[in-house]
C-alpha cells in the first residue's frame, strides 16, 4: 500500500480477472490406447482399444466379450497406459454398445494421469515354477507367484537369476483353467534376508489373444478373492 493511501485516498480497485473457461480434455493422444473398462464399483467389464476420440468421448473396440449388454448408458471407469508419457491414464465416462464389437463413450473426462503400473496388478500367493534358458542347472525350479498383471508378474524363489535373464513361468491362476506358460524377462531383483529373491518379470511375446485370456483370468480371480473376503 502506498503512503498517501493512509490519509484517506482510496486505492484504485484491482481489475477483476475473468475466469478462464474450463478446457476440454484433449483425448487425441490416447487414440489406440489399450484400456481396461470396469463399473464404478470395480466390476471388470472388458478390455478394448480406445479409438476415434472426439470432443468429449470416443469409441471402444472390444477385445473381449462383455458380461452385460445394457440398454441405457452406464457410468464406467476406463484405465489405460500412455506409452509416450509412460504414465497410467484414468478416465471416466458413460458407455453404451452400438454394435457387437464397438461401444460408444460420452461425457468422458480425464480424472488422473500419474506414474503407475501399465496394468492392474492382482496380489496372489500361488504355486509356480521357473525354467531358465541356456543354463547348466536347467529344469523347473519351485517358486511363488506374488502378483500378476497383463504385462508382468512378481515371483519369489531361492534360485538366483540375473537382470535380463529370460525364463518360462508356469502357474495356474484359476483352479478350473489350464496351466499358463508365460515367457518372461527379469527386470528387477530384490534379495531377501532369508536368502530368497523377489523378481519383477516382464512378459514377452504376448499376443492380443494372450493378453485377453490372462486379463479375464486376473479379473475372475479378483472377483473370487472378493467373494471370499
Amino acid at each position: 500500500m502506498k503512503l498517501f493511501n493512509l490519509f484517506g485516498k482510496k486505492a484504485a480497485p484491482e481489475p477483476v480477472q475473468a475466469e478462464a473457461p474450463p478446457q476440454e480434455p484433449d483425448l487425441g493422444p490416447y487414440a489406440g490406447m489399450r484400456v481396461e473398462v470396469s463399473t464404478l464399483d470395480g466390476r471388470f467389464l472388458f478390455i478394448a482399444m480406445l479409438e476415434a476420440p472426439r470432443k468429449d468421448g470416443a469409441e471402444l473396440r472390444l477385445y473381449s466379450k462383455p458380461p452385460i449388454a445394457p440398454e441405457e448408458p452406464i457410468q464406467a471407469q476406463i484405465r489405460g497406459y500412455n506409452d509416450q508419457e509412460r504414465k497410467a491414464v484414468y478416465l471416466k465416462g458413460a458407455i453404451m454398445p452400438i454394435s457387437e464389437k464397438i461401444w460408444d463413450v460420452t461425457e468422458m473426462v480425464v480424472e488422473q494421469i500419474k506414474n503407475d503400473r501399465a496394468f492392474f496388478r492382482l496380489a496372489t500367493d500361488l504355486e509356480a515354477t521357473l525354467t531358465s534358458f541356456g543354463s547348466f542347472n536347467g529344469g523347473e525350479k519351485p517358486a511363488r507367484l506374488l502378483n500378476v498383471s497383463v504385462g508382468g508378474a512378481g515371483v519369489r524363489c531361492r534360485e538366483e537369476y540375473q537382470e535380463g535373464d529370460k525364463l518360462l513361468l508356469k502357474t495356474r491362476l484359476l483352479e478350473d483353467v489350464p496351466e499358463s506358460v508365460l515367457y518372461c524377462q527379469v527386470l528387477r531383483i530384490i534379495k531377501k534376508e532369508d536368502g530368497q529373491f523377489d523378481y519383477g518379470f516382464k512378459f514377452l511375446g504376448m499376443t492380443n489373444e494372450d493378453q485377453d485370456k490372462i486379463t479375464q483370468q486376473i479379473f475372475t480371480a479378483q472377483r473370487q478373492q472378493r467373494g471370499r473376503g
